[in-house]
């Protein structure tokens, strides 16, 4: 059995997760809300199918006879055999049965917690994300776990991540956020100008579009559509789409979404086609997909010289803007620190504390010390001790995120690895390039594409997260450059 026919094999896999991604676009951003049910059969349908190649005697076969000659095979090769093994040994031990059950509990799922966001009803969700919750138990349980029933669930999207990592860095970078936080509400206060005017859907949407093109996204292999949660997704060579959502009343909250998802997109975009449909052209990990997008969110767009490069543009759309508002103060705007109910809108200050929030809370809930049930309580205490806030729905609170009724447990993580990645990231192309202030200034972003292009998308799966973050910036991942960042950022906006 040559190379050739595991890659094969591999493909017709890759194909079926293409059809998965598509029919899960169209689900929601376009499908009617009666084709849930029918919808939920077919993916559930898909992930067995799925399941059974990826699991099958041939591959398991075939994924045995190249490993026996490993030492023949290119770096690339070898990544692609690895991989699949990583991905095999997971699956056969894990029946179809159950990934065909847990494919139609999370497609009927996203509906039922759309709706319960929507009315602010915890109520009408509980019983599907307990079936999730159970479902993740019951996935960890054929798995199974050196430590604790988490590391497994963190696994799946970090690979190696675990709670004994994860708790000393966040520990230390939640104590880190917190002191930034308290000086800066105890700094003086700012006058910050109202935007108080309407910003017209199809005029947001027309800048945005232009932002996300100057980043270099490829609009001839992508599409921007409208969703309840922004969300990117690669569906294949030349097709990758993202989307976000609109508010009349705040414009940045469009953008930086757009800013975000195309962030994702670019790291789609920048794969290498030559090894499409295997793993050595896919992502290595959400971790470091997060730090593309949030480093085009936040180290570029959530500056004055973005705004220097933008604000014509934006006015051009807007003309009854108001003139006096200049890059300063769109900048001041958009770096507001204030503890809020939203991830997803929140700062940078305070953003991870969100994050660590639900790490928190999941870790209770996969140690046995927390049912769904008791979801809305915590949540809100935990949310009125670190944030100082309390909880007016669960729709801005338990209810805000859809990832639990995906089933992603483990996912949240990511987030923040991805803000330290970024930072990290940004530091080393700071020292290689010198003035980028002056390069996002003057609308020359080519060049932290390209830089990111060469050190990051085209790498595919050649490297774990830890040891690609090692190899573009010479460290290994710390929190370091990120507190560094935000403790530079902020004193210089709020004078502490």
């Amino acid at each position: 059995m040559s190379y050739e026919q595991f890659i094969e094999e591999v493909n017709t896999y890759s194909r079926i997760q293409a059809i998965q991604s598509q029919l899960s676009w169209d689900q929601s951003v376009m499908m009617p809300p009666n084709g849930a049910k029918a919808r939920a059969e077919t993916l559930a349908w898909l992930s067995g199918r799925a399941h059974e190649t990826i699991t099958s005697k041939k591959m398991g076969e075939l994924i045995s006879n190249l490993e026996e000659s490993l030492d023949d095979l290119n770096d690339d090769q070898k990544t692609n055999v690895l991989e699949i093994r990583r991905t095999y040994d997971k699956a056969t031990k894990l029946p179809v049965e159950f990934i065909e059950r847990l494919a139609k509990t999370r497609s009927k799922a996203m509906g039922i917690w759309a709706k319960a966001r929507e009315n602010n009803d915890f109520n009408m969700y509980a019983p599907i994300l307990t079936e999730l919750v159970e479902l993740a138990r019951e996935k960890v349980s054929y798995l199974g776990t050196e430590k604790t029933p988490y590391d497994t669930l963190l696994d799946d999207y970090e690979v190696g991540l675990t709670v004994d990592y994860l708790d000393p860095l966040f520990a230390k970078l939640k104590s880190g956020l917190i002191e930034v936080l308290n000086k800066i509400l105890l700094a003086e206060k700012q006058e910050i100008v109202d935007l108080d005017m309407n910003f017209p859907i199809p005029k947001q949407e027309s800048f945005c579009l232009k932002v996300s093109e100057q980043m270099g996204f490829d609009f001839d292999s992508g599409r921007m559509d409208i969703s309840a949660h922004p969300f990117s997704i690669s569906i294949s060579t030349g097709d990758t789409r993202i989307t976000t959502r609109y508010d009349e009343k705040d414009p940045f909250s469009c953008l930086y979404a757009v800013m975000h998802e195309t962030g994702h997109g670019l790291y789609e975009q920048g794969l290498p086609d030559k090894f499409a449909l295997t793993p050595r052209g896919t992502a290595i990990s959400l971790g470091v997909h997060e730090s593309q997008s949030r480093l085009w969110e936040n180290q570029i767009g959530r500056t004055e010289e973005f705004w220097k490069f933008t604000l014509p543009i934006f006015k051009e759309e807007f003309p009854d803007f108001p003139k006096e508002i200049d890059a300063a103060q769109m900048n001041l705007i958009a770096n507001q620190v204030e503890p809020s109910f939203i991830r997803v809108e929140a700062d940078e200050v305070t953003y991870n504390l969100h994050i660590i929030l639900r790490y928190e809370i999941e870790k209770q809930l996969f140690n046995g010390e927390l049912e769904v049930n008791d979801l809305p309580k915590v949540w809100n205490s935990m949310f009125k001790e670190w944030f100082g806030l309390n909880v007016e729905n669960d729709t801005k609170g338990v209810l805000q995120d859809i990832h639990w009724s995906m089933g992603a447990f483990g996912y949240f993580p990511t987030y923040t690895l991805g803000n330290l990645y970024a930072a990290q990231l940004f530091d080393k192309m700071k020292s290689e390039f010198g003035n980028v202030n002056q390069m996002i200034e003057g609308g020359n972003w080519l060049p932290i594409l390209d830089w990111l292009r060469k050190n990051i998308h085209e790498k595919g799966r050649l490297h774990s997260p830890s040891d690609l973050i090692e190899k573009a910036t010479g460290s290994q991942p710390s929190s370091e450059p990120f507190l560094n960042y935000i403790n530079e950022k902020y004193s210089k906006i709020y004078n502490f």
